[in-house]
């Protein structure tokens, strides 16, 4: 099982942190009391792989002492669970500033100081735990997106695909356009399968109906182009922050060019690596 411990300073952007891991297939909880790690992370591994990547965000307010935290994590240890901390961090410049921007209250209630005070004593605190993280992230200057490129590289490596979720919907203009489509693409150019006795009861999902379709030079040509465009566009899509994706493909009645094509490119995108569903929203409709 993979964890991480996600700590740092208030105002810093953990909860942030924790969303984005979480969008990434983290099993996340926030503000987690320290004491219940060890419980927790022993009833993930547990579970016969259901959570494999688990990500528990602690702060100031759960803690007595940083020692607190290293005990637990030793308990961790032991249990045979290796664990990453992340520790999150900002100027206090803008640590302040976006408190007075929240109006919301520091964790750390220090009589007589003031706000700016407060995070420097919190930041000496929490310096032990720092000296001590797998990785430290400054949020300063970083936007939202940044941040999960950012998150995507550190703990996507390799599998950065898989940060991306794709769907790809085979529908029929006749029943409507699909107004969730971030792409669409119209096959209506190809010969329609319809119009052939013996394959007018057949969809695209059957093996007579794809290799019609798929015997035309131009629709050979047209995936081709296709799938050589989305592959291009994927990756800029991940480095923009994009989390999912929604590829729709048109014919006439969505039974039979559209759902071929749809599948096939389902298998490509797969076989890339990327996380794919495919829908036939047509397909049986009249």
């Amino acid at each position: 099982m993979e964890l991480i411990v996600i700590t740092g300073l208030s105002g810093a952007g953990k909860s942030s942190v924790a969303g984005i891991l979480e969008d990434l297939d983290f099993y996340c909880v926030d503000n987690m009391p320290v004491s219940m790690m060890p419980k927790l992370v022993e009833l993930c591994m547990a579970a016969h792989g259901k959570y494999e990547r688990v990500a528990l965000v602690t702060d100031v307010r759960a803690l007595e002492s940083v020692n607190e935290l290293f005990g637990v994590l030793s308990e961790i240890r032991d249990l045979g669970c290796a664990y990453q901390i992340l520790f999150i961090e900002a100027e206090v410049e803008t640590i302040v500033r976006r408190y007075k921007e929240t109006r919301r209250r520091h964790p750390i209630n220090l009589a007589g100081r003031s706000l700016e005070e407060t995070v420097k004593s919190e930041i000496e605190m929490l310096m032990p735990l720092r000296e001590q993280a797998h990785e430290i992230i400054d949020t300063t200057t970083l936007t939202r997106n940044n941040l999960q490129l950012r998150l995507i590289k550190q703990f996507m490596e390799g599998n950065e695909q898989k940060a991306l979720s794709v769907t790809i919907k085979s529908f029929g203009f006749k029943h409507g356009l699909p107004i969730e489509a971030d792409m669409l693409f119209d096959v209506r150019f190809m010969p329609n399968p319809y119009y052939d006795l013996e394959l007018r009861d057949k969809s695209g999902l059957d093996d007579p109906v794809r290799d019609y379709v798929f015997s035309l030079e131009s629709s050979q040509g047209f995936f081709v182009m296709l799938c050589d465009m989305i592959e291009f566009l994927l990756p800029n899509y991940i480095e923009e922050g994009k989390r999912y994706l929604v590829i729709c493909i048109g014919c006439t009645g969505g039974r039979h060019r559209s759902p071929a094509i749809a599948q096939e490119l389902a298998g490509f995108l797969t076989d890339k690596g990327y996380q794919v569903d495919c829908i036939h929203r047509d397909i049986e409709k009249e």
